[in-house]
């Protein structure tokens, strides 16, 4: 907002970054939940248990199918709510009152309301831009880098134990001899 030149009113502007968190915050838990739900799908298919990871092609694919699904529900819920707040961004008055009675919408743009209400709509309609490209391109990368840490980190425990098992065995046998 303030790179725009727009005015800054603090207590709507904080009013607008908390909606959009609720926003994305949404967003974010629902693909990731419907990348876990085809994970255990997979999973349950080919016949490994909760505990083990799926092979990284399948782990890939799953997240891709997550994003391909959740593709059109992101980008709608975006573009409704941006052009819903567009007419309150620059301050577009109707007045339904006399649009019903009079049949004349006295329709003008500005006021004092533009003033109060345009920051928090700006702030959610620059933030849903940029959150749509991290709900559908950074949070499914995050998510991969993620579970195949977890899986480099699991195989590289498994091998630190197998390896203390063979040198406790070969001690064994040392002491024994």
């Amino acid at each position: 907002i303030v790179a725009t030149g727009s005015s800054f009113v603090i207590m709507m502007t904080m009013m607008g970054i908390i909606s959009l968190a609720g926003i994305v915050v949404n967003n974010g838990v629902v693909l990731l939940d419907y990348a876990q739900l085809l994970i255990d799908r997979k999973k349950e298919e080919l016949d490994i248990d909760d505990s083990e990871y799926l092979p990284v092609k399948e782990l890939f694919n799953c997240i891709v199918r997550a994003g391909k699904a959740r593709l059109r529900p992101v980008i709608l819920t975006a573009i409704t709510t941006i052009l819903g707040l567009i007419p309150l961004a620059i301050g577009l008055n109707i007045n339904f009152f006399s649009l019903f009675q009079e049949f004349d919408a006295k329709i003008y743009f500005g006021g004092d309301n533009v003033i109060f209400w345009g920051p928090l709509a700006w702030t959610v309609i620059y933030g849903l831009f940029v959150a749509t490209f991290l709900t559908l391109i950074v949070v499914p990368i995050m998510f991969y880098l993620i579970t195949r840490f977890k899986m480099w980190l699991r195989k590289k425990t498994i091998t630190i134990i197998e390896t203390d098992a063979v040198n406790d065995e070969n001690s064994k046998e040392a002491i024994l001899t």
